[in-house]
């Protein structure tokens, strides 16, 4: 069973990653997986929060932090190590067929950091704030999966890897999204 899920899993990875490629992916994917160029989205969430609900929204923060910190140290602190599965481009038996357009990275690759941090922030912003913006449903999920989406297009990530992080780093999201509307009510009452 085991041999036949990574069979299916290479399998769509091959699809993705060089199925799927063309030039405006090529150009889109790196930029979408990117961390830093998320940087304003982070700056105005955090600016938005702490002018608009002061006290209560540095908490939010404080809550929205724990959320990827829990999500990122679960992921590449403990999951990863303990797993220690070769990203595609690292497999030896595997990587001559990876179109890598982006660096390999040193880490390993099952779940991926990327889809457990990102599902976690999108997760916990959808369970505090869909009475109050339903938009936030569908972008949220949308933003994610992108970010998701690119890391194997890009050839750094197995699809299992991707989901599995969607999977914890949702499961995060939606716990601390739930504490954080329990101690801080205002968030519930929109």
């Amino acid at each position: 069973m085991l041999e036949a899920l990574l069979k299916l899993d290479h399998h769509i990875f091959h699809t993705i990653n060089y199925g799927m490629g063309n030039a405006f992916f090529d150009w889109l994917m790196p930029l979408i997986r990117e961390k830093k160029n998320w940087t304003p989205l982070y700056a105005f969430i955090l600016i938005y929060f702490i002018y608009n609900y002061r006290l209560k929204g540095f908490y939010f923060i404080l809550f929205f932090a724990a959320a990827v910190g829990l999500a990122d140290f679960l992921s590449a602190g403990i999951i990863k190590p303990l797993v220690n599965r070769d990203r595609p481009c690292q497999e030896a038996s595997y990587k001559q067929e990876v179109v890598l357009r982006v660096g390999c990275g040193t880490g390993k690759s099952f779940p991926s950091s990327h889809a457990t941090d990102h599902f976690a922030m999108a997760i916990f912003m959808i369970t505090v704030f869909y009475k109050r913006w339903r938009w936030i449903i569908y972008t949220g999920i949308l933003w994610a999966g992108a970010i998701s989406f690119a890391q194997v297009y890009v050839g750094v990530h197995f699809p299992i890897d991707v989901f599995i992080g969607m999977l914890i780093g949702s499961l995060i999201g939606f716990l601390m999204g739930k504490l954080c509307v329990k101690v801080l009510p205002i968030f519930d009452h929109q």
